[in-house]
Formats: C-alpha cells, sequence, structure tokens
C-alpha cells in the first residue's frame, strides 16, 4: 500500500501524539502512540491498534524534532506498509480568519506563525512539526485543524471584552480553544444522547475548559484570548484579576518575561500545591496544600458549568472528559456535589466504576462521561478536504485550499 493512510500529529513543548488512520468514511486507527518528557529524557510509547505498546528511550536531550522523527520511524517500521497521503495537525490558534480546517501552504504557515503570541506554550511547537515535515516530505500535503474553529459563531456578548473597539476589531477578543475536543463531543453526545440540547462539557485535564453546547453549536467557553482563563490547569492560573501582574511589575523585581513564566508554568494545581501538576498524585496526598489545590479547582469548575448554564438558558447534560473528567471519581463526585442547586444527582456507584452514564434516574440533568478524541476529529476533516478538494468553509478573505 502506499500513500494510503492519514497521519495525525499533535505537537507540543514536552509531549507529542501521532496516529495514522486508513482512508475509510469513519477513519479506523491503524497505530500510534505518544512521546513525552521530550527535553527531559524522552519516551516513544506506541502500539498497533489491538496490539500491546512498545516503549523506547531517545537520546536524553532529544528535542521536538528528534521525537517526530523517531515517531515517523517507528510507523515506518510497524504500519504494516501504509503511509500517509497528508498529514492533520492540531493547530491551537486559528485567530479570526481560520475557522475551518486548512490545507497549508507558505502563507497559511506565515500568517499562522503571526499567532505565537496569542498560544505560547502550543502554536511554536505545533508549526515546528509542520516546517519539520515540509522539509523531511516537501510533497505531503499538510491540513491544520484548529481548537479555536469549532467557537467562531459565539455571540458577540462571549466574544468581546469590555475594551475599546479598536482594540476588539485589531483581534483582542476571546477566541475559545480546546474546540477539537468539544467538536468530537458533541458529535457523540447527538449519538448516545439524541434528546440532549442544553449540554455543558467539562474538558478538564492538564489544560481544562468548560464550553456551552447549544444543539452541537458552541455558545461560550471557559477560556477567552489566550489558554490561560477560566480554570486553574497543571502548571497555568485560571481566573485572575488583570490588575495582579501589575501589582507585580510594580512591587517586585519580576518582569513581563518572569511574570508570563509563572502564570504559564509555575501556577495552576501545581503552583497551589507545592506537590506537582498531577491530579492523581494530589488525590493520593494528605497534604493539606493539596487539598486546597483540588478544591480550588473543584470550586471553579462547578463555577464555570453554573455560568455556562446561564449562557444556554438551561442545563439537561453534563458531560465529563479529558484525562481528569475520565479517570478522576472523586473530583467528578465533588464538581457535582456543588451542582446539586441545579438538579444535578450522582449515582455514587456508577461515578466509582467510571461508567459511562453517572447521573441517577431522577436527575434533571444527564450526567455522561465521554473519552475523548481529538485525533478523529483531524483524520476526518483531512478526508473532507481530499474529498472536495478545497476547504471546509473559511471566512472571506482566507485563500481557498486546493489538495
Amino acid at each position: 500500500m502506499a500513500d494510503d493512510a492519514i497521519l495525525v500529529i499533535n505537537a507540543g513543548s514536552s509531549s507529542l501524539k501521532f496516529a495514522l488512520f486508513d482512508r475509510s468514511a469513519e477513519p479506523a486507527r491503524i497505530a500510534g502512540g505518544k512521546v513525552e518528557r521530550i527535553g527531559r529524557g524522552a519516551r516513544l510509547r506506541a502500539s498497533r491498534a489491538g496490539e500491546a505498546a512498545t516503549e523506547i528511550p531517545l537520546a536524553p536531550d532529544a528535542a521536538q524534532v528528534e521525537a517526530l522523527d523517531a515517531a515517523l520511524a517507528w510507523l515506518g517500521a510497524n504500519a504494516n506498509g501504509a503511509k500517509p497521503g497528508v498529514v492533520g495537525h492540531r493547530v491551537v490558534h486559528g485567530g479570526m480568519d481560520f475557522i475551518a480546517p486548512a490545507r497549508i501552504d507558505d502563507d497559511v504557515l506565515e500568517r499562522l506563525g503571526r499567532l505565537d503570541p496569542l498560544a505560547p506554550l502550543h502554536q511554536p511547537y505545533n508549526l515546528a512539526a509542520i516546517r519539520r515535515l515540509r522539509e523531511r516530505h516537501p510533497g505531503l500535503a499538510q491540513v491544520a485543524c484548529f481548537d479555536t474553529a469549532f467557537h467562531a459563531h459565539w455571540p458577540d456578548r462571549a466574544r468581546r471584552f469590555a475594551l475599546p473597539r479598536a482594540l476588539h476589531d485589531a483581534g483582542v477578543r476571546r477566541y475559545g480553544f480546546h474546540g477539537l475536543s468539544y467538536e468530537y463531543l458533541s458529535g457523540e453526545v447527538a449519538r448516545i444522547a439524541p434528546a440532549a440540547r442544553r449540554c455543558v462539557f467539562a474538558h478538564l485535564g492538564s489544560g481544562a475548559s468548560v464550553c456551552a453546547v447549544r444543539d452541537g453549536i458552541s455558545l461560550d467557553c471557559s477560556l477567552g484570548f489566550t489558554a490561560l482563563d477560566g480554570l486553574p490547569m497543571g502548571t497555568r492560573c485560571g481566573p485572575l484579576d488583570p490588575g495582579v501582574p501589575f501589582h507585580l511589575l510594580r512591587t517586585t523585581a519580576m518582569d513581563a518575561a518572569a511574570i508570563e513564566q509563572m502564570l504559564y508554568h509555575d501556577s495552576g494545581l501545581a503552583g497551589v500545591s507545592g506537590i506537582g501538576a498531577d491530579m492523581r498524585d494530589l488525590l493520593a496526598s494528605d497534604a493539606p496544600a493539596s487539598r486546597e489545590a483540588v478544591d480550588l479547582f473543584v470550586y471553579h469548575c462547578a463555577r464555570q458549568v453554573a455560568s455556562m448554564a446561564v449562557a444556554l438558558g438551561g442545563l439537561d447534560t453534563l458531560v465529563f472528559a479529558g484525562g481528569i473528567g475520565e479517570n478522576a471519581a472523586p473530583v467528578r463526585a465533588a464538581i457535582c456535589a456543588l451542582l446539586a442547586l441545579l438538579g444535578v444527582r450522582l449515582d455514587a456507584s456508577a461515578n466509582a466504576r467510571g461508567d459511562a452514564e453517572i447521573g441517577t434516574a431522577d436527575s434533571a440533568v444527564r450526567v455522561l462521561v465521554v473519552p475523548t478524541d481529538e485525533e478523529v476529529v483531524i483524520a476526518r476533516a483531512c478526508n473532507g478536504i481530499r474529498a472536495s478538494g478545497r476547504d471546509n468553509g473559511s471566512e472571506p478573505g482566507t485563500p481557498e485550499v486546493h489538495s
């Protein structure tokens, strides 16, 4: 077989996920894996579909490009001859222009690079993987799929900050993120709970957010201009009075770069607990600071769910997803306890087992646990672009995208 598969890449600063899909109408996973701890003793863990994973250590100083090369080499040796004819990438920020998957060319790549300051933890690494593949395989089609695109049609009241209009027009506005996850979850809920109309999705992991979706359309999200807002996350601060950075600039030796480092890398669960960013470690710890970090996370999650219920005009379905949302039963239980005023009732046994449905029969809000799959959303988008020969509907002014 040749050029018959879709490769999906999700490249970050410290990890790289990859998956190879076939080109069927509903793409099926052939193989995949991830490289974690890039730059800190990286290890590749990968498997063919349905088989046990293999773990391979990389060079101690392996950077992202070496991680990508290792992933491609593993696929070349283990994908049963399947080769990618197109590569789809998760790109966190599409800005004001890119509201649908886009075929990557020089112009698109240059325009996406201008968005690096809006997502400094993600965008530069997303684009570095694209550039590396263009160097190694210049004829290979590549497609960018955007975490912001699912939120492109928010009403103005959700989009706008109360800032001078010129700043809004220049792009200082709320964009929302985790859109690839929310797109997948919306499709799954439509399949398994077709009566659900007013849904709040809680994508809870190292990066975390909550999204209001009515009839499959995003109306608001806890993440806004950058990936800092909304919820305390693994190392990111979440909601913060905008006066705090000014206070730190005036009263400490910190400059803008130091404050940015703190807000993105030294805050959140790790900053509050002093132990680390992994929710599993915090739940297992008896340290008061760990309990404070978990309580803070739970409190803000519940607040955001209630806020999204206002955006929806009511709530009939609450969906947990992401590493914490799918696996941390105590966190789900604590969030739902705070949401009892909205009619949320949790079945403790079903929650402890990790069932797909964890609400009681008399709960006014259906409560689901749905594993998310951003990679298959990207694979579907690649299928759509190659089938149509152009992109899937960018805003006016965005170049047409041709295969």
